[in-house]
């Protein structure tokens, strides 16, 4: 394949990508937008094997590495199960940056790499491989942490070591004093030993950085650690002068920027004082383990009162969590959802933007149910419309429906916008216990006079209230 032709597949492959972010940005569409991705992402990999850059003594080595590749990806793909998502999507994430960084370690020393450039243009080549892998250690043990944090092998709880700013600060002068004994460096042997200092101070404040970070703020760290992968993947392109990396890392890393920032205003807080951490614990405390317990009394009710509630409403609003993620509820919640609208029972969805593990995780679950597009509406869409909702079934979430946000300026969820379900006429809660949420606050919700809470696993509770509704 001639130079222009790999040029040209390039760009088609770069089309093909952002026809693919826009088609993934609506549930409708996002299938077709897969669709594009797929076949750009075969072209950028047929233009590349068979492009002028590789020679035919390498097409073993990179089918052996496509086979076993593709091996692992089809194995992980068949034995991960959907609440594993969010940590199958931060492993992702670190493989990204683990490449970044073994790519610039091995343009490093190639001799025809080194050869192939002097002056000024060795310089800014080589600062081209400091930053890619820079951003690569940063993204490899930052979502090496993010995986053990969402796989609860790493407890949640934000680990706050004293004058962690200031350490951050010292492993920033650090970088930069080795980058420019790295860039004046006169050969590579030179270089290496600041280039191996350099990654591993990121590699440390990538561990550092993440492990800041409370567990209620991990879907605001999937997303950003996204945006590191794509710039890694950028840095990559530079290094190896590859337009369609560069392009697509762009992509990437911008688009999960931008969803950090929409992400970060959902839930009041600012992109700043995400890194900072401290927001969140592990979850699963007692409600009434600390602090003062919210006056009223809980009241309790069966499968079969919850289907009676069902069947007289006229308007219902269904508010997933990843209580319904867990016990894999998404089918059972469809098929009630089936039976009340064949009804007459006007059915709707309420999903906030960081319900779940991962932007998108409990939009995902409704999509595999078969749950209707149509019926399924953000945060901002239905808020207004609790009042005149007869019940509210909220399914194994809590901060995300946690009044406090609202009501109580002391609160560390304070002005986090939340889905008022306490406004509807009776709001129905399904839970394991009083536990607490994910960012381990209490929530007053569970002792409204209007609220009641179906107690269990939300698989099991569910099919005693389709079948209480169907019988």
């Amino acid at each position: 394949m001639s130079q222009t032709l790999a040029a040209v597949s390039y760009l088609g492959a770069a089309i093909l990508f952002i026809l693919s972010l826009g088609g993934l940005s609506n549930p409708e569409t996002s299938r077709r937008g897969n669709l594009y991705g797929i076949v750009g992402m075969a072209l950028a990999v047929l233009a590349t094997v068979f492009g002028p850059r590789v020679t035919p003594a390498g097409y073993a080595w990179i089918l052996a590495a496509m086979v076993a590749g593709g091996a692992v990806g089809l194995y992980a793909a068949r034995i991960v199960r959907m609440t594993q998502m969010p940590e199958l999507v931060a492993l992702m994430h670190s493989l990204v940056g683990l490449a970044a960084m073994l790519v610039g370690f091995a343009n490093y020393i190639d001799p025809a790499a080194a050869g192939a450039y002097a002056g000024a243009e060795k310089a800014i080549h080589e600062i081209e491989i400091y930053v890619g892998i820079l951003i690569g250690a940063v993204t490899f043990s930052g979502s090496v942490i993010a995986f053990g944090k969402l796989s609860a092998k790493i407890s949640g709880r934000p680990v706050l070591l004293p004058g962690r700013h200031w350490i951050n600060l010292a492993g920033l002068l650090v970088v930069v004093w080795f980058g420019w004994r790295f860039v004046g460096s006169p050969g590579v042997a030179e270089g290496m030993t600041p280039l191996v200092v350099m990654t591993a101070v990121a590699l440390l404040f990538g561990v550092h950085m993440v492990m800041a970070i409370g567990g209620a703020d991990m879907p605001v760290v999937v997303s950003m650690l996204n945006s590191y992968s794509g710039w890694a993947a950028a840095a990559t392109g530079f290094m190896l002068s590859n337009d369609l990396l560069i392009v697509t890392g762009a992509l990437v890393g911008s688009s999960g920027a931008i969803l950090s920032y929409i992400m970060c205003r959902a839930m009041n807080r600012q992109f700043v004082s995400v890194i900072a951490g401290g927001f969140g614990t592990e979850g699963g405390a007692s409600a009434a383990s600390g602090g003062p317990r919210p006056a009223g009394e809980v009241t309790a009710v069966s499968a079969l009162e919850t289907a009676e509630l069902l069947r007289e409403a006229k308007n219902v609003i269904i508010v997933p969590g990843y209580g319904m993620a867990v016990a894999q509820a998404q089918h059972t919640v469809y098929e009630i959802t089936k039976f009340l609208r064949e009804k007459g029972v006007n059915v709707r969805f309420g999903i906030h933007p960081v319900a779940g593990r991962m932007p998108g995780h409990m939009n995902v679950l409704l999509a595999e149910a078969k749950v209707p597009y149509d019926i399924v509406f953000e945060m901002d869409e239905l808020n207004e419309d609790f009042p005149a909702t007869d019940v509210a079934m909220v399914i194994g979430a809590n901060d995300i429906v946690n009044p406090a946000a609202q009501d109580d300026p002391t609160s560390p969820i304070a002005g986090m916008p939340v889905l008022e379900v306490w406004k509807a006429k009776t709001s129905i809660v399904m839970k394991r216990s009083m536990a607490s949420g994910y960012a381990g606050v209490d929530n007053p919700l569970f002792y409204r006079e209007s609220n009641r809470m179906l107690f269990g696993d939300a698989k099991k509770t569910l099919d005693e209230v389709l079948a209480a509704l169907k019988g």
